[in-house]
């Protein structure tokens, strides 16, 4: 039988589930989510739900991530609600490729963990998989393993395996749209030309996931809980000195209330030089090197080949005493007299996150 797989939240207990009803069948998972998005949480889940396979010993195959042809077929449906028509192409496209790979491998069963998901039609899965039934000749398993007690039974095996909770279904217009109803940046969609790895995002969960099979393997205690805190990110910023663009490194959390200001410098101590307005504070590429025990040689270089995200935090402590403070700290090559124009989009908002203990 083959086993159509959209996350392991769905599937690690959907498959213990036919384990047990299918003793004498040959079980393999089928990871074939074209609609995920962005590319790395594609990645993100197919790894969680490599680790799950690997626990209950289902061999796992990969599908296409044919990304562009999914977007065709779901042309013109982008503002279909979750459960509507663009959900219903989704899982045509998904189970006929699905069947497709079970007749290839020599099934003559296959289903899909789509069936336990509460956010999913049953119906409609029941109806797409009865008629690729007819049409290939290859029976389709219905399963309703979240009646009764079975959707809270779910969640207690995702925590007891500590599975990765996504907190959107999968599609950039699904994500779209529970971004604007929470009224929440879409942060999933940030992607930094520094590569530099920032609180609670989708690359920050996969090395979070990595690290609990680590700590699995050594057979070390471990419990990912969550915590609130207030997350960061820079959309736009540009530095010019007498109206002139110069490279600058903006540090984590700094803000300015109107996103734009403009002022002599007006106090330096320490090599920390301070702006006449905004609390705007400057360093040279020197001292930033000093502070941060680094060694970059001009700020394009930091630019592309940042800190980490936690060192940054501890340069703005060792500058102001506090580390989540929202002044603005600009690095430059070299501080120099005149007049600083600073423009800085950025926004500080609550959020969750996943940690190990």
């Amino acid at each position: 039988m083959l086993v159509h797989i959209c996350c392991a939240v769905d599937s690690h207990y959907f498959l213990e589930k036919i384990q047990e009803e299918f003793p004498n069948e040959k079980i393999v998972g089928f990871f074939y989510d074209p609609n995920i998005h962005p590319y790395n949480e594609y990645r993100l889940r197919y790894y969680d739900v490599e680790y799950s396979c690997k626990k209950l010993g289902i061999e796992l195959l990969e599908g296409p991530y044919n990304l562009e042809e999914w977007l065709k077929k779901v042309k013109g449906l982008e503002n279909e609600p979750e459960k509507g028509d663009r959900c219903t192409v989704c899982f045509d496209d998904r189970l006929e490729t699905s069947v497709k790979k079970a007749i290839e491998l020599g099934h003559d069963k296959f289903t899909t963990t789509l069936l336990i998901s509460p956010k999913k039609s049953q119906d409609k899965l029941e109806k797409i998989g009865k008629d690729l039934e007819k049409k290939y000749n290859c029976q389709f398993i219905f399963k309703d393993y979240r009646s009764g007690n079975g959707t809270q039974k779910q969640g207690e095996v995702v925590k007891e395996n500590s599975l990765y909770r996504q907190n959107y279904c999968g599609c950039i217009y699904a994500l779209n749209a529970q971004r604007e109803h929470q009224n929440k940046i879409m942060d999933e969609m940030f992607s930094p030309i520094s590569k530099q790895i920032l609180p609670e995002s989708i690359e920050s969960r996969l090395e979070l996931y990595k690290k609990r099979d680590e700590l699995q393997e050594q057979g070390i205690p471990f419990k990912i809980i969550k915590q609130r805190f207030l997350n960061y990110r820079l959309l736009r910023g540009t530095v010019k000195i007498d109206k002139k663009i110069v490279p600058s490194y903006i540090l984590c959390y700094s803000t300015l209330s109107k996103r734009r200001t403009s002022a002599n410098i007006v106090y330096e101590k320490n090599e920390i030089f301070y702006l006449g307005k905004d609390e705007v504070k400057l360093l040279s590429l020197q001292i930033f090197n000093d502070i941060g025990n680094s060694s970059y040689k001009n700020v394009k270089s930091l630019i592309f080949n940042p800190p980490t995200f936690e060192s940054e935090l501890n340069i703005r402590d060792a500058i102001t005493k506090n580390p989540y403070g929202l002044s603005t700290i600009i690095i430059v090559d070299e501080v120099i007299d005149g007049k600083y124009e600073i423009e800085l989009d950025a926004v500080v908002y609550e959020d969750v996150k996943e940690v190990i203990i």
